[in-house]
């Protein structure tokens, strides 16, 4: 990956700081991998909890050790030579200079070249700002959402469905090729369940209307009937063998559940604005089952407990992998090795293949994956040819409503059109109350209301439960989704009150107050940040910086003078005007392309 130069030059000049201060530990060392190194010290910059402090930080704590000497006598003593340093480059000073504060050495950047750099570079590319080219010919298979058949779409789908939409544009945004993969349920002995379910207690009617949510309610009846009738369970075993067998009715019925289902999926990822570049289901690996476990057969990998076919994986914290029971049939543990293996044959040599599933089921995607590493092992495949070191889960934590988790078989769901209905509505009263004239007041109550309940799941760390609490989600001011839409929408208004074009060629000097260099800082991070979203598979790095981005532009929208008098952006002073304009719409860009990589629309009017 490019270096940064601002970072480059600070570590660049520190490095020969240490050799000029101490050259007799520079004399023993030279210009090796050690703790002097400039890379050293690049790797190891951090940012400042308090920004004002600088740019960079570089602890010297490890220095200490070898210098034999204490972290803040060091740091006072480098930071005057680094300084001294970095003002010999004269018109190409890109750090103004390094402070010592405690054990740290602090790099300050050149505000007037940050900002004159930043500016121009978002303005100029607009939404394309923060695009990389480090994925150029690499593949990334995104599995997500994935929901069941012939059962409604909950707000229990909604994390897996908005965090791999996010991480789907994301990848994008760095150049990656990706694949997002939708793989509904569409097999396994429920559907013996659904068959009996609608054998016994439904009728024609049951497929028309709200047809998903009348199967759902067989599907709760029958798991309340077995309770009192436990033969109901052999009855579903035998359908579903029915339907294994290609019996007629069975794979009529069967179907029917997956074309109304896959009908009303289409519907709620149009309402969500979610798209997938590959859909299938369980369904299609049914013949692939057999040629894998062939595979693990003749590479020894298995072994008969119990009269089940099984893969001992030879680690004390995962229980053996179960490929087939006593009676033949197969799990979805077997399917999914599968799965992973048409994966890789469908898409060669991907980079990464992510499986963004609850965190319920990490050690299921530690005992497939690591069935996969002895199979490839066994087989012989080269290390850097393996798909199995490629295959990643990305794990994260529950939704609860009210304090309670969701359980389909219980029926107790929440559906999710529901959820967002009601969150549209809401924010129609709110608008009304402030901007009652406001046009197409509808669709905006749809795209913050939306936007509300997406940001309510990315705005916390994804191995994280979340509570839905509709007072955080729909708050106006506070850490919320329509709080950053408003504050984008106020961005628009500015940019058309001031009746200005937008240049870049404007006076950076004037932009000289403390908050407006925070939010220069914040605008020239956003590249590293969607760069460190993809790393982590983590899109709450965006949320929350988006939030401190609209804090700090609130911060100069605010700001007073000596006078108490608020320092308007747009005023008399026309150089002063032009600049702050200009940083106004660079705020503008960077919202707006982190709420679409969120998967949340920007509204130009609230």
């Amino acid at each position: 990956m490019k270096k940064d130069k601002y970072k480059q030059q600070f570590a660049e000049a520190t490095a020969q700081a240490f050799r000029n201060v101490y050259p007799e530990i520079y004399a023993k060392v030279g210009d090796g991998d050690n703790a002097f190194s400039t890379e050293f010290i690049y790797n190891s910059l951090e940012t400042p909890k308090d920004r004002s402090m600088g740019r960079f930080a570089f602890p010297v704590f490890r220095q200490a050790g070898l210098l034999k000497d204490k972290p803040p006598a060091i740091a006072a003593k480098v930071a005057d030579e680094t300084t001294r340093i970095l003002k010999s480059h004269e018109g190409d000073q890109l750090i103004s200079c390094s402070k010592a504060v405690g054990g740290f050495l602090n790099g300050q950047v050149n505000p007037e070249i940050l900002a004159g750099e930043t500016l121009r570079k978002v303005i100029g590319s607009s939404n394309q700002y923060g695009n990389s080219d480090i994925g150029k010919g690499k593949a990334y298979l995104v599995e997500y959402s994935s929901p069941n058949i012939a059962k409604p779409f909950g707000v229990m789908h909604l994390r897996s469905t908005v965090l791999g939409n996010s991480l789907r544009r994301i990848f994008r945004k760095l150049g990656y090729d990706v694949v997002g993969i939708n793989y509904p349920g569409d097999w396994g002995t429920q559907f013996g369940k659904m068959i009996v379910a609608y054998e016994k207690w439904g009728d024609e009617k049951t497929l028309e209307g709200n047809a998903v949510q009348n199967l759902l309610a067989l599907y709760v009846r029958y798991h309340q009937e077995v309770e009192q009738n436990p033969s109901l369970d052999d009855e579903a075993r035998l359908a579903f063998r029915r339907l294994e067998e290609g019996n007629p009715d069975a794979l009529r019925l069967w179907e029917t559940f997956k074309k109304i289902s896959h009908a009303e999926f289409d519907r709620v990822y149009g309402l969500l604005g979610v798209e997938f570049d590959w859909v299938y289901g369980e369904s299609e690996l049914n013949e692939r089952m057999e040629p894998l476990i062939e595979r693990l057969e003749t590479a020894g990998l298995t072994s008969i407990s119990q009269g089940a076919l099984v893969v001992e994986l030879g680690d004390d914290q995962l229980p053996p992998l179960l490929l087939r029971k006593g009676d033949g049939a197969t799990l979805y543990a077997t399917r999914d090795l599968a799965g992973m293996v048409y994966r890789w044959e469908r898409h060669q040599d991907f980079h990464e293949s992510l499986y963004v599933v609850n965190s319920a089921q990490s050690d299921h995607f530690k005992q497939c994956f690591k069935t996969m590493a002895l199979l490839e092992e066994a087989e012989g495949v080269p290390l850097d040819e393996r798909m199995s070191s490629r295959l990643k889960h990305v794990g994260f934590g529950m939704i609860r409503f009210g304090g309670k988790s969701m359980s389909t078989r219980g029926g107790n769901i929440v559906l999710l059109e529901d959820v967002i209905s009601e969150a549209s509505r809401l924010v129609r009263e709110k608008i009304k109350e402030k901007n009652s004239d406001l046009a197409g007041i509808d669709q905006v109550a749809h795209e913050v209301g939306l936007g509300a309940v997406i940001f309510a799941q990315l705005s916390v760390r994804r191995q994280r439960d979340v509570d839905f609490d509709w007072d955080k989600v729909l708050n106006f001011l506070g850490a919320s989704g329509p709080y950053l839409q408003y504050t984008h929408a106020r961005l628009r208004s500015l940019l058309r009150k001031s009746g200005l074009e937008i240049s870049s060629d404007v006076d950076y000097r004037l932009l000289v107050a403390d908050e407006e260099n925070r939010v220069i800082e914040l605008i020239a991070d956003f590249p590293q940040i969607v760069t460190d979203v993809a790393e982590q598979h983590e899109p709450y790095y965006i949320a929350n910086y988006l939030l401190r981005l609209a804090e700090a532009f609130n911060s100069v929208y605010q700001r007073k003078d000596d006078e108490g008098n608020i320092q308007k952006i747009i005023s008399d002073q026309a150089d002063l005007t032009a600049v702050r304009i200009a940083l106004v719409r660079a705020v503008q860009v960077v919202i707006n392309e982190g709420l679409y990589l969120l998967g949340l629309e920007a509204p130009e009017e609230m």
